[in-house]
């Protein structure tokens, strides 16, 4: 059964914008930034994810746990971060349209966290604030059912990546289906979606800005929880990742090296023979004598071999 939501105008409207901004993204070669701004955004993506579940520790001790260093600061805390860097890790080994893989990303992202990780619930939750129930989720019994029916949405569904992950996003918080680490699963399995269409996310600190906006981001899953349907939160989550993207392209006017352009062609050409032209036609910016330079600086660094010469020469990767 499909999930109830509605396609209004300020959807079409964002889902337009953001289209734009990804075709940007990918005109400029930003679909993968450097390495050290992946890092960086890997960090603040773990540290907002796990702040919004009321872990303490800063980018800056998490940055030092992935470098091997000693912090002071609560265990559960830092099993939290070992378990979120464990994952994040392995996202491409994921397949987001597969429930046993979301059980088994839920059973890392909690181990020694909480009993029977991995599991969907079969007990009976609800989500308190102060003395108020701000949400009661699904009877236990019904989880496994309910969970099938929205990745069958996912896999079977035409609708939009975009849409379906937003829609995806707040059903499974609605459902509730594991006994803790919903949030920081919804908002990863988001990401994962987002992955297969646009890798771009993969790099994008998106719960940073849901960290920032925290407060709108659990009312607006009230509001949708009261309304009997996904579109309020639909809307706003759209809004979010068109902001995360614009945010990457005021922040990175990228000025590509000759290593970036070489790495970034290795993913578009593969294992395939090609000419200087061919090279040159993905990077309009650059002259045929600073391709001429890339392509020497390849061939001399082992990373392509060269066969033929003048007009006839042509390149492939190692």
């Amino acid at each position: 059964m499909k999930p109830p939501y509605k396609i209004t105008d300020k959807i079409i409207r964002l889902v337009a914008s953001i289209s734009e901004r990804l075709g940007e993204i990918n005109a400029i070669h930003l679909n993968k930034p450097p390495t050290k701004l992946r890092k960086k955004n890997r960090i603040k993506t773990i540290q907002s994810s796990l702040e919004i579940e009321g872990n303490t520790l800063t980018e800056d001790q998490i940055t030092a746990i992935i470098e091997n260093k000693r912090i002071i600061a609560p265990e559960k805390d830092i099993l939290e971060v070992l378990n979120a860097i464990k994952i994040y890790d392995q996202l491409h080994t994921l397949n987001p349209n597969n429930i046993k893989d979301l059980e088994k990303a839920q059973g890392i992202l909690m181990k020694g966290l909480i009993e029977n990780e991995g599991k969907l619930r079969v007990k009976n939750v609800g989500i308190v604030q102060g003395s108020k129930i701000k949400h009661l989720a699904p009877d236990g019994s019904m989880v496994k059912g309910l969970m099938n029916d929205l990745f069958s949405y996912l896999k079977n569904d035409n609708e939009l990546i975009l849409i379906k992950s937003c829609v995806f996003h707040y059903e499974f918080e609605f459902i509730h289906p594991f006994i803790d680490g919903n949030g920081r699963m919804g908002r990863l399995w988001q990401t994962l979606i987002l992955m297969q269409k646009y890798p771009v996310f993969e790099f994008i600190p998106v719960e940073h800005l849901i960290k920032i906006n925290q407060e709108e981001y659990y009312k607006v899953l009230e509001q949708s929880d009261n309304s009997g349907e996904s579109t309020l939160f639909i809307e706003w989550m759209l809004q979010i990742l068109l902001q995360a993207l614009e945010e990457l392209l005021k922040t990175q006017n990228r000025n590509l090296t000759v290593k970036d352009r070489i790495e970034l062609f290795k993913v578009i050409i593969g294992k395939r023979e090609f000419y200087r032209k061919e090279y040159l036609q993905n990077f309009r910016e650059i002259s045929t004598a600073t391709a001429s330079r890339d392509l020497k600086w390849a061939v001399e660094n082992e990373i392509l071999k060269k066969s033929g010469e003048k007009r006839l020469t042509t390149y492939q990767f190692f």
